[in-house]
């Protein structure tokens, strides 16, 4: 495995994120989770992220369960992250990262980030000292290395990177589809990151799976290529750029995994003839007009809705009727869900706190009224 040019530690530039891991019954998967994990490390691959929100809280300890207890501490590296939501002063910051470690079975972080900074959370982060703060548990040990994950336009990022140059690692969403978006402005982040010399971290890198399951249209273009599947262009487009230290796929069954172990454990940038198919995938995906959500479930797991509505569900929906307009996308919008006693898209009563955590910054309480109009009737 060729060293991470970045940080040694780093195996390679495929990392796992533990955002979407495989589930039974609303319950991780162990035994899937055990052999995704046991493939990757095979590999040769050693980065796992996290957050104390993923799944509910059952990431960090799947990842206590299926990795610490069943790998030695210098097997892999561990990221975690500092968000909004989980601290309300500069002495809570401490016991929070404390119960994440306990949570996690570790007793250090390779990676802990300032999570989805934008121009809504960051005067929070500020206040309380939490960059100074992390930088002091480092010194204690208890963080190897301190950055940020983020969410926001360039000219913020830049921002924050002026105010705490301290910051080692960005972590940034990047891919083909968003690398031109006016709202997410994945190439102008990457360039401020490129400006202050950090290195990047790629999130999304296939935009919460909507550039696997493409419009046969633009997957006919992958095709013609004769060989790779539409992920690996995804991911090889992400990882090809020269300040990436690692591109993070979050995974949900062996199957994805082997798909991204075979991509990036030969690693290849894209040829000219691949960036032009690239492009093309890009100008079909423009034409289409689909909601940009990755699924994230901020909306549901950092906010309450009073309405119960799943909302990142509701959103793929709408994305695959508009895309494919199959008949079974509004029996699984019926059927699936809003079943349980969810609420419907059209319940939405418009208190705006799906958008106050949106990283994304989607208009949600319009888009839940365009999902019922085609939905609900």
């Amino acid at each position: 495995m060729k060293e991470n040019k970045f940080f040694p530690e780093m195996s390679g530039n495929f990392g796992f994120g533990c955002m979407r891991l495989p589930m039974k019954d609303e319950q991780v998967d162990y035994d899937e989770f055990n052999k995704m994990i046991d493939s990757f490390i095979d590999a040769g691959f050693n980065y796992f992220d996290t957050a104390h929100g993923y799944i509910g809280g059952k990431s960090e300890t799947a990842i206590r369960d299926c990795l610490s207890k069943r790998y030695p501490r210098d097997r892999f590296l561990l990221t975690n992250k500092l968000s909004d939501s989980y601290f309300n002063s500069q002495e809570d910051i401490r016991p929070f990262l404390e119960k994440q470690l306990e949570l996690c079975g570790v007793d250090y972080f390779d990676f802990y980030l300032m999570h989805a900074q934008d121009s809504g959370n960051y005067g929070k982060y500020k206040k309380y000292k939490a960059y100074e703060t992390a930088v002091k548990l480092k010194e204690e040990g208890l963080i190897r290395h301190v950055g940020l994950s983020f969410h926001d336009k360039a000219e913020v990022l830049d921002m924050i990177l002026t105010e705490h140059p301290e910051a080692e690692v960005v972590q940034i969403q990047f891919n083909y589809a968003d690398f031109e978006d006016a709202s997410v402005e994945s190439r102008k982040v990457y360039e401020v990151c490129e400006k202050h010399q950090k290195p990047v971290i790629v999130m999304e890198p296939v935009k919460g799976g909507s550039l696997v399951n493409l419009p046969d249209e633009a997957s006919s273009v992958f095709r013609s290529l004769g060989g790779g599947s539409n992920a690996s262009y995804a991911m090889r487009f992400a990882a090809g750029f020269p300040q990436m230290a690692m591109v993070i796929s979050g995974m949900s069954n062996l199957e994805q995994m082997l798909d991204n172990i075979a991509t990036m454990s030969d690693y290849k940038p894209l040829s000219f003839e691949e960036e032009r198919a690239v492009n093309e995938v890009r100008r079909i995906l423009g034409s289409i007009n689909i909601i940009p959500c990755t699924s994230c479930k901020y909306c549901v797991e950092q906010n309450q809705c009073p309405m119960d509505i799943r909302i990142p569900d509701m959103f793929a929906a709408l994305n695959s009727y508009e895309t494919f307009h199959n008949w079974n996308t509004k029996y699984y919008y019926g059927a699936v869900i809003t079943n349980d006693g969810h609420g419907k898209a059209g319940d939405c009563i418009g208190c705006g706190g799906c958008e106050s955590v949106c990283p994304q910054h989607l208009p949600i309480t319009e888009l839940l009224a365009k999902v019922s109009e085609v939905f609900d009737k």
